[in-house]
This record gives structure tokens, sequence and C-alpha cells, in this order.
């Protein structure tokens, strides 16, 4: 069989275990079976379509047996294969967690059938959106995320939970109007929405036109990708749901947003004059997390702000739009992913451990559960940016491509990117400060704890630069610790292993920083380029 016949399999074997698993609804074991064998079997299939991309260069496959430019077309290259290969060991890794945990969180009346064949349906529609080759195709991916996502988000059925997922369903839908109305605009201005006959139409159309359709995809992933102003979402959603959902959210859906950025920008608008507002918007995204994260006393609310901050490292290196800024854009996305997913998880064990993700409400810790300690610290020193981690690497490199363009965005930039890298140090210090190092403490003393008020996520960062918000929740009186923490200790295998999986696999990404970096490197070249994608898209004969 032909290496490219197996290119829609990250895409089939989920939506096939996703039926098969809906068939046994009645049978757990059959649901985890099923789905486990499933997601090893993409995983597998996306370290062969890495390989073959590597050595033999990019490869598409064209669906229902139309002609080249009117079918679907799933294309792999450098870039889709490594997202895809990352994606795929995340994804499984947070099963076998989920499966530790009990499904769900664990909590009671959950609809345990419909968790399988959803989370596989979210697998599909990640893997589609990173192999797709046109823009419905794309259109078609999110789709699938929204559905799957909503009914994740609101698995238990808690009022926290609903009230989250639908702020999360109605701006998706609002996305997904304009999604469907850039397509349309792209159809009408080029008569085609594939991306490689697009690449070669979109440079004849008028430039007010094209610039008008850029702005509109750049809005539209924008929002996936919780980049500011259109983040308010994010930290509201993702640390109302279970702790597995909320880590394959953080490291995975936002990346797909990035991603669309990345695939659009420069196969698309090679030559864009928007630069200037990518690069810009990635710095205020970078501060405005960072100074929410700082404000936050818990960790899923923390995280979820470092989560919108560190979109802005990405954007860093789309905006400089060279080689170097976009193969350091690339590795800093598949580390994020792995540090970001082990970091929601970890907080799952956290939460489960101490009771609570209030860091305030915590102590204790390293003393009481040091593997968790070990695990918690690697990847938030990961995240921070310290040597020889990972993140060290991918900000040094973003940093050295920022002072080769140079100018005044590219300088603010580098400034902002190590501001943000020292605060994100600050907020993982505190959290580590309270939670593990400090004894937990109990008895007649008491503390106050300002709580934040349930309002717009723009007010609790106005908190963060210093602004007055108009309503507060009443000071809560909170009891601090006195003795040392009494850690659960019914901790299941299967939760430590998927989290230790995921911060194992990060480690080996800055074990293997160089080769990964050479790799990410023929990727950008690649991406640049453009050449290779459209020959193995389209046959010379088609032309325009």
């Amino acid at each position: 069989m032909s290496m490219v016949n197996v290119l829609p399999l990250p895409v089939l074997l989920p939506l096939l275990g996703a039926a098969l698993t809906l068939v046994a609804r009645r049978s757990q074991r059959a649901q985890l079976a099923i789905s486990l064998l499933v997601l090893s079997a993409s995983l597998a299939v996306a370290v062969l379509l890495m390989w073959h991309t590597h050595t033999e260069g990019p490869m598409a496959l064209w669906l229902g047996a139309w002609r080249e430019p009117l079918g679907i077309a799933l294309v792999a290259d450098r870039l889709s294969a490594l997202m895809l290969l990352v994606s795929s060991f995340v994804i499984l890794s947070v099963l076998v967690f989920a499966i530790g945990q009990g499904v769900a969180d664990g909590d009671e009346g959950s609809p345990l059938a419909i968790y399988f064949p959803t989370y596989l349906v979210l697998s599909a529609g990640v893997s589609n959106a990173f192999l797709a080759g046109d823009l419905f195709n794309l259109f078609v991916s999110f789709e699938m995320l929204l559905f799957a996502s909503f009914v994740l988000l609101t698995l238990g059925g808690s009022g926290t939970r609903i009230r989250a997922g639908t702020t999360y369903v109605i701006v998706s839908m609002v996305s997904s109007f304009l999604f469907l109305v850039a397509v349309a605009g792209v159809y009408a201005a080029a008569g085609t929405v594939n991306l490689a006959q697009l690449s070669m139409r979109l440079p004849d159309i008028d430039s007010t036109v094209a610039l008008a359709l850029q702005l509109l995809l750049l809005t539209v992933f924008g929002i996936k990708a919780a980049i500011f102003p259109m983040s308010a979402w994010l930290p509201d959603s993702y640390p109302s749901a279970s702790a597995p959902v909320s880590a394959v959210f953080a490291g995975l859906l936002t990346k797909v947003g990035i991603y669309a950025i990345i695939r659009t920008q420069f196969l698309l608008f090679p030559d864009s004059p928007l630069e200037h507002l990518i690069m810009g918007a990635g710095l205020v995204t970078m501060l405005v997390g960072i100074l929410g994260a700082v404000a936050q006393p818990g960790i899923k609310r923390m995280l979820s702000f470092t989560l919108v901050s560190h979109i802005g490292y990405m954007l860093f290196g789309i905006g400089l739009a060279t080689e170097a800024g976009l193969s350091a854009a690339v590795f800093y996305i598949a580390h994020h992913i792995t540090v970001q997913t082990a970091l929601f998880l970890i907080a799952g064990l956290i939460e489960r451990a101490g009771g609570s993700t209030i860091i305030d409400r915590l102590g204790g810790l390293a003393a009481g559960a040091p593997v968790l300690a070990f695990l918690f610290f690697v990847p938030a020193m990961n995240l921070a940016g310290i040597p020889p981690f990972s993140g060290f690497v991918g900000k040094v490199a973003l940093i050295q491509a920022g002072v080769e363009v140079g100018g005044p965005t590219a300088w603010l930039l580098v400034v902002g990117s190590v501001v943000t890298s020292l605060l994100t140090l600050y907020a993982i210090a505190k959290t580590w400060s309270y939670a593990f190092w400090r004894p937990r403490l109990d008895g007649a003393e008491h503390q106050t704890l300002e709580m934040p008020a349930l309002t717009p996520s723009w007010g609790r960062l106005s908190d963060a630069i210093g602004a007055t918000v108009a309503a507060q929740r009443p000071q809560t009186p909170i009891t601090p610790p006195t003795r040392p923490v009494a850690v659960r200790r019914d901790m299941p295998p299967a939760m430590f292993g998927g989290a230790t999986a995921v911060v194992a696999f990060s480690i080996g990404l800055s074990l293997f920083a160089g080769p990964l970096f050479r790799y990410t490197d023929a990727a950008a070249e690649q991406m640049i380029a453009r050449d290779a994608y459209v020959r193995v898209v389209l046959p010379i004969e088609e032309g325009r």
C-alpha cells in the first residue's frame, strides 16, 4: 500500500472508533479498549507520516474520486506532520489520565457513555484541521471541534460548566459564522477554496479585497487561538472543565487556531502588510495575559491566563515572517502543547490531593506528595523558560530572530518576551511557594483573601494592572493551614502515568532540541518557499 493511502487514517480511525464506542455504550471496558486501540493506531500513523514527509517531502490525497481542483484534498508536509504527531501523543496520554480518574473527573451521574465517542470526534477534528487542504474542510474541522468541545465542557451538568460551555459555544458560533463569510468571500474573489490554488490566484485579485479577506481570516483564527482582545472567553471556560478536558483543550485547541494562521499567512498572504499588526497583537497578548496570571488565586485560572500570554510568543515568530522566526514559532508550539497539557493534568492531581486548586487553601504538598511536586516543578520551570528546558531554547530562538530583523516593533517584542518570561516565573514561583513549599497550618488563626468577583475577564485583567473594579465579592475568610496537609493516597496509577508521559515527552523535546530545530528549520523553509506544497497538491498543467 502506498504511503499516501494512510493519509486519511488519523481522521477516519477516530471517527470509526467513535461509531464503535457508541455501539458499545453499555460496556465501558469495550469503550476503553476501542478508544485506546484507535488512538494508539493514530499515533503510529502520525509517526509514519512525519518520517515520510521529512525524508520524501509533502504528499497529498484527493478524496471522493473528483478531479483535483474540485475534490477534497488532504495534505501532509513537515509542519502538519509534526503537529499531528504531538497532538496524537497528547490526546492518547490525556485519555489514559481520564481513565485513571474515572472518566469526566469522576463526577457521579456524568453521561460516561458519550465521553469516549465525543473524545474521539475531538481527535478526528484536530487531525482533520492539520491535514485540511482547503478552507471549507478546515471549517468542517472547527465545527467538529465545536461539537465535541461543548459536550466535553458540560459533562457533569453542573451550573458552572453549563455557563462556561454556553459562553464557549456562543463565541465559537460567532467565529464560525465569520469563517463562513470569509470562505464565501474567498470563493467569490478567487473562484476556489483550495489552499494551493489560492496561493496562485490571490496575488492577482485586487489588493484591497485581499487585505479584507486576510483581516477576516485573522479575526476568525484569532478568536480560536484566544489572541487579545479576543481571549476573554478562555479563562472563564477552561478552568470549569474536568482536568482531562481542560488539559486537552489548553494543549491543543488554541494551537489549531495558530496553525491555521501560519498556514494561511505564509501560503496565501506571503507578502502581507499586516506583519506589524500580528507582532503588535503578540506583544499585547503576552503582557495582558501574564498580568492576568499573576493576579489569580487559583492554579487553573493562573494557567489559563499563561496560556493566553504564551500565544503571544507564537505570534512573535509568525509576525517576523522570516525562516528563523517561523522555525522558532513552530518549535514553541510543539513545546507549549506538551507543557500546558502537563500542567493542567497536574492541576487535576493537585486538586485531588489537596482538595482545591486555590493556592491559599493548599500547602505542604512537597512533603506530602514529593512525586507530585516533581511532576509540577519540571513543566512549570519549562513554561517559565528556565534553562536547559525547551521553553528556554524556544524563547532564545525567538529573541535571536527578533534581533536579526530589528526595528522598533521587533525590539519591543524582544523586551516584552523577556518581561513576560520573568512574570511567568513569578506566577509559577508563587504557586510553588504556597501550594508546595510552605507548611500547611490549621487552627484558630484566620487570614482574609480577596476573591475575584464574577465580573468579565477584562475586570480581572484591570485588577492586574491596578485599575478599580466596581463590583467585588465580599472578603471571604479562609482558614490557613497549621499542620502538614493530609494528602489523598488513592491516586490511580493511570493518572500519574498519563501526566508523567506528557512530562517525559516535554523533557524529550528539551533533550532533542537540536534535531527538532533542524526539523522546524526545514519546515519553515518549506512553508516560505511554497513550491513543494503547491506541486504535490496540483498537477502543473492545472495552472491558474
